[in-house]
Order: structure tokens, then sequence, then C-alpha cells
């Protein structure tokens, strides 16, 4: 299953100055990349171009390869190429937090992230942090990853924004705890992946509605979601990739 079409769109927000997320699409490895980082202006934005370029170098060098070593992590569940984003995103956590005990406390970054790695018909999705995951299907929008933040540990799901904290990212704690999963796309699939600023003030339901839009493009679809947070308070950075297959 080939990818038919991408769009992609990061903005700051409505209220802050600088944009500490971002969105990577490399057609020629096959990564689709997505980050929310923190630290502030001139720390965030810097670790999510960090975390960009060693795991794009990392990935290059492992992905593919069946002789190439991984030092990190293996398992015989997933794909090569998941093993390699796998490894790739570990060792990009590695380096990060080596810079960051470099650092006084005040200028160290972090960032969560959904990064995708795409063999032949299987993607293979790898999450930490605040970053969720849809796919929509022949009318049907199911959550494909769940954010590792404080939402799922919330009773109620009203207000989720209050509950975006993430409980894992690259450079916050010693150990990067990820969120795998594979998933095999249909012809007509589109998948979703979005930031806190973006999904956690809509519903799944108001999400679906929006894929369900006729006469709008994808960077049209994803304008509407942005400017409809944005009415509802959102003072957060916002990224949505949607990619059709």
């Amino acid at each position: 299953m080939e990818l038919k079409s991408y769009a992609a769109k990061s903005h700051q927000g409505p209220h802050l100055q600088i944009n500490e997320d971002g969105v990577e699409v490399d057609l020629l490895q096959k990564i689709y990349m997505v980050f929310d980082g923190f630290g502030g202006t001139n720390i965030g934005d810097k670790t999510v171009s960090f975390l960009k370029e060693h795991i794009k170098r990392f990935y290059s060098k492992v992905g593919g390869d069946p002789d190439a070593t991984l030092p990190f992590f293996y398992s015989h569940k997933y794909l090569l190429e998941g093993n390699a984003l796998i490894n790739s995103m570990h060792y990009a956590h590695a380096l990060l937090k080596k810079d960051n005990l470099a650092r006084p406390m005040h200028e160290r970054g972090g960032a969560s992230a959904m990064i995708i790695a795409q063999s032949e018909n299987i993607l293979t999705l790898a999450g930490t942090g605040n970053i969720a995951a849809w796919y929509y299907r022949r009318g049907k929008l199911y959550r494909l990853v769940i954010p590792d933040s404080m939402e799922p540990l919330a009773r109620d799901s009203h207000e989720r924004f209050l509950h975006t904290t993430p409980v894992s990212a690259f450079g916050l704690f010693d150990e990067l705890h990820l969120n795998v999963v594979e998933y095999r796309p249909r012809h007509g699939d589109k998948l979703a992946v979005m930031t806190d600023g973006a999904y956690a003030r809509m519903s799944d339901e108001e999400i679906r509605y929006v894929f369900e839009s006729k006469d709008d493009s994808d960077l049209d679809r994803i304008q509407e979601i942005f400017s409809l947070v944005n009415t509802r308070g959102n003072i957060d950075n916002q990224t949505c990739l949607l990619l059709n297959f």
C-alpha cells in the first residue's frame, strides 16, 4: 500500500511567539515525525531540531539493513524497520540526556513525539508523551495510539486538555518509554497524528466529522481543527499530520 498524499501543518498557536512543535515528512526513507517540544524559547524548538537530525541519521544507517547492529532494542514482534525506528529513538534520547546533563536545569529541553516508519504495507508507530494518532476508515474513526500522559488516568474525558501532561518524553526521564503499534492501512484510509494543541479540545466524533468534509482539502481540514480548538481557548502550539493511503 503506497502513500498517495499527505498534508502537514505546524503553528505556534494564537498566543505563543515561538513554535516548539515540529513535523517532518521524509519520503525517501518513508518516515514521518511529529514533535511537541518543551523547555521554552530557544530550547524546545532546538530540542526538536536535534531529535529530528539524530533520529533520521541513525535510521538511515540501520533501516532496511538486516545485518545492522541494533544496540538498544530488538523484538521479533516487529519488522526490521520497526526495530530500527525504536533504536533510532533510544539513540536520540541517549544523546539528549547527555546534552541535558551538561546544562543547568532551566536550559534543559525535551519533547513528546510520534514517529512512523513505513515498510511496504505495514506502518510502525512509536510514540512517547502527549501525541495521539487515529485512522479513519469507511466512515469510522479509530484511536490508534493513546497519548502517554495523564489523560488515560483521568476518570472523565471532559476537558481532557487539563490532563495532557506527559508522563514519558525525550529528555524527561532516564528511560524512554515508547508505545509501539503496527498498523496495516487499507485503500482509502486516512491516518492522523496530532499534538495536544490540536486534539485536546475536540472529541473523536468532531474529528471524524472534519475528516468527512467532502469539499475541503487536507490542509483545509487541518486548519479547521486548529481554528476550532483556538475558539475554545487553546494556548498551545499545534501540529497535525495527515497521511492518505
